[in-house]
């Protein structure tokens, strides 16, 4: 049988895992995923969380410690969610020593609530990363006006940035700059840089589903054709996140065997791991060369109406407000708990 994740990573391609939760950690799942799926990282996020916490009773026994301690609702939620980072970046060390630091990287994001609010998510950054201690983390930082010269800020405290929530070339950029600054001001401050890293995330399926969900209103032959392929492959070393398909008119694996290019990684839930290991067909490099077939649809999608500009500025907004809301509900959750234990 062909080992497509292999062959993926061996293209350059670095396989994290979109998720994490308790359960998971603690019945080795995760384990089996790095030794037999070549998972080399995890991303999570406030809706992991948020289902994580929700589900069944695996987070019981700390909850019942922490209400003990009579501790706020919002250090709970750190110590929960730190507690499963930490292990997680465990499992993952003998991949982040073995790739020098490039992979074995966990990644935990600030409060969303305070992605308008540059120095808070600075703030939260370190605390965040003095909890979990250690050298694999990555903290998840969305690409926001506000949130740019947070990145900067927060690589100058020697710490590494998962940056998040990218849908623009324009955005994209500005985080390459913050990136730039936020290494030579780390120096300055005596900081190993040879030691940090960081990843730029593009959400390209949540690109793909509101172009299309645009393109369904225009309805015409022309509109339909471009449906799915606004992906926005880039030549620098993205993160492709958001790479399971929205659309079930769209193969399974297609922001995966679609997005193959060195140095690069592609962060995927478990059901497009399997999907990919079972049925995935590689092609080759499938991003250099296309640049001006990529001009060439953004054109289109211009000369029906859809402005680029407008669609990523719209899924920057709703990013920010799913995290948001996905993280009321884990504190709802947590103090519901809490009570309950108290």
């Amino acid at each position: 049988m062909s080992d497509v994740l292999r062959e993926l990573t061996e293209a350059g391609v670095s396989v994290w895992l979109d998720d994490i939760s308790r359960d998971r950690l603690r019945t080795g799942n995760l384990e089996t995923l790095v030794k037999d799926f070549h998972v080399r990282g995890v991303t999570s996020n406030p809706t992991i969380f948020a289902h994580a916490v929700s589900k069944g009773n695996a987070y019981e026994d700390q909850v019942k410690d922490l209400a003990l301690r009579g501790v706020s609702v919002e250090e709970a939620m750190r110590m929960i969610t730190t507690y499963d980072i930490r292990w997680a970046c465990d499992v993952l060390r003998p991949v982040y020593d073995e790739s020098g630091g490039v992979d074995g990287r966990v990644s935990i994001e600030v409060d969303p609530r305070l992605a308008r609010e540059t120095a808070k998510t600075v703030a939260e950054a370190k605390q965040l990363w003095w909890l979990v201690d250690r050298p694999n983390l990555f903290i998840k930082i969305p690409a926001t006006a506000p949130g740019i010269p947070a990145i900067t800020a927060t690589l100058a405290e020697g710490i590494s940035v998962n940056v998040t929530l990218i849908f623009s070339l324009q955005r994209y950029a500005e985080v390459i700059d913050a990136f730039m600054a936020g290494l030579e001001q780390a120096a300055a401050n005596g900081h190993d840089i040879s030691k940090m890293a960081s990843v730029a995330s593009f959400f390209v399926s949540r690109v793909d589903t509101e172009v299309d969900k645009r393109l369904d209103k225009i309805a015409t032959p022309e509109a339909h054709a471009l449906r799915g392929k606004a992906k926005g492959a880039k030549v620098q070393r993205p993160l492709w996140a958001s790479t399971s398909t929205k659309d079930p008119a769209f193969p399974d694996t297609m922001y995966v065997v679609d997005l193959v290019v060195a140095d690069t990684v592609n962060t995927m839930p478990e059901a497009t791991l399997h999907a990919t290991a079972d049925h995935g067909v590689l092609r080759g490099d499938t991003v250099h060369g296309t640049y001006d077939e990529s001009r060439a649809l953004f054109a289109s999608l211009e000369r029906l109406g859809i402005s680029y500009d407008d669609v990523v500025q719209v899924l920057e907004d709703e990013g920010v407000s799913k995290f948001e809301v996905s993280w009321n509900e884990m504190i709802e959750t947590i103090r519901n708990e809490l009570s309950l234990n108290s």
